[in-house]
């Protein structure tokens, strides 16, 4: 990317046709890292799909599991308070995994910020920074939020 703007800063100095080619350029790096970037995030969206599926499977299998133990014996205080637990942790993890996607997508997001402030002025880079810190911060007072509901499930 440095490489990029030292031809920006050369094509001023030369003609017309430099700056086309640079211009072509331009648009084609941008358009890789686009394709790149929204590959990535489809990836990450099918997977998150296939484990909330699972999670889903597993619980409704529980329940049932609950159902025949309550059908078949009388003492079953015990094994319903630890399924119930395991429900919780399941709840949990689902909730974990989409935070994750979510810093995921975050991440993503800089990387796209970044390869457009090589391009743009250093004003709207300012820009971009100050909008990336605002998300970060809300999702550290999300992650907050989470930790606080697991304290109060145990």
């Amino acid at each position: 990317m440095m490489t990029m703007t030292t031809m920006m800063t050369m094509t001023t100095t030369r003609r017309r046709t430099t700056t086309m080619t640079m211009t072509m350029m331009m648009m084609m790096t941008l358009m890789m890292m686009i394709t790149t970037m929204t590959t990535i995030t489809m990836l990450l969206v099918i997977v998150t799909i296939m484990l909330l599926l699972l999670l889903m499977t597993m619980l409704l299998l529980m329940m049932r599991w609950r159902r025949r133990s309550r059908t078949r014996a009388t003492t079953t205080t015990t094994t319903t308070t630890t399924r119930t637990k395991m429900v919780r942790m399941m709840m949990m993890m689902m909730m974990m995994m989409m935070m994750v996607v979510v810093m995921m997508m975050m991440m993503m997001m800089m990387m796209m910020m970044m390869m457009m402030m090589m391009m743009m002025m250093m004003i709207m880079m300012m820009m971009m920074v100050m909008m990336m810190m605002m998300m970060m911060m809300m999702m550290m007072m999300m992650m907050m939020m989470m930790m606080m509901m697991m304290m109060m499930m145990r």
